[in-house]
């Protein structure tokens, strides 16, 4: 029987096995599905299979960075008590080498080999070992003529629950870990107003023009629409575009600049800036303590 690149994939998301496992077990089973399953649970290589299901929330960013390029791969585990395990920090160590040599994006990451084995398949044999499911979810990569990283709460070298890259133009004198904890702490949602979603500024706007509408609409003294629109609207953006731009922030070490502002005294133009945290848009589970003593003991 023909095996089909459908019939792999439909194998691998029921088994969470790697590609090349997965073909392989049809291939030994005839293309039968249950026996495929059975082929790999009998190999181990079906355990992640029973993890899958359970979010991973938790984990390490990690960060590398060479030569005017520089990485942050995001790698999940269930528990945090896993993200401190020596073997998960190696894993994430590698991976982000890996990543930083040879890959461009998370996709290619996955197929990309480490010691021999493709890293989606090294993954799904340390969530064998370990016990836990882990998901590689998000690579950035950033370029420019100096990157300079930053990791915020590390657990070891390189990797930790924040993870900065930041992109300087001109030689820098020091202010680039500067700038990269800053990044860590506000979290800019861009580098300046031009870099902003469209979809996100003109969600403000509307914001904006409803709240100032209602309070006009209270207020003893209500002011012509001509200047809510020309005047308030217009002032409250630019309060927005401060907070939430990079460039336009109030710099951490010295509120009396701007980031823009301290980076151009500094010598340097910050190009681009990379900020990812452990688990961030993963809706996590809630489950109270006796459900989970409950789900544990029935298996």
């Amino acid at each position: 029987m023909a095996i089909t690149a459908s019939m792999v994939k439909e194998l691998r998301d029921t088994t969470g096995a790697g590609m090349m496992d997965a073909k392989k077990a049809l291939t030994e089973t005839g293309g039968d599905m249950e026996s495929a399953v059975d082929w790999l649970r009998t190999k181990g290589l079906a355990k992640a299979a029973k993890k899958a299901g359970r979010t991973a929330a938790e984990g390490l960013i990690g960060v590398a960075v060479k030569a005017g390029r520089g990485v942050a791969i995001e790698l999940n585990s269930e528990t945090d008590f896993v993200a401190k395990n020596a073997d998960f920090q190696q894993l994430v160590r590698e991976i982000s080498q890996v990543a930083l040599d040879a890959a461009d994006s998370v996709e290619v990451l996955r197929a990309t080999h480490l010691n021999g084995k493709p890293v989606e398949d090294v993954l799904n044999a340390a969530i064998a070992r370990i016990g836990e499911n882990m998901t590689l979810r998000r690579m950035h990569v950033l370029e420019g003529d100096t990157i300079v990283s930053y990791v915020h709460n590390a657990a070891a070298e390189g990797m930790g629950k924040i993870g900065v890259l930041v992109a300087l133009k001109g030689t820098d004198n020091g202010i680039g870990k500067q700038l990269a904890m800053h990044i860590a702490a506000t979290a800019p949602l861009a580098l300046s107003e031009a870099d902003l979603d469209p979809v996100v500024v003109e969600r403000e706007r509307e914001v904006q023009t409803q709240k100032a509408l209602e309070e006009n609409a209270t207020s003893a003294k209500p002011k012509p629409a001509a200047v809510i629109e020309n005047n308030i609207i217009p002032g409250r953006m630019k309060k927005f575009f401060e907070e939430v731009t990079l460039l336009g922030q109030k710099f951490v070490v010295n509120p009396d600049l701007t980031v823009g502002e301290a980076a151009k005294a500094a010598g340097v133009e910050i190009t681009g800036f990379v900020r990812v945290a452990v688990g961030e848009g993963i809706e996590r589970e809630k489950e109270d303590f006796a459900a989970e003593v409950a789900k544990t003991l029935a298996g």
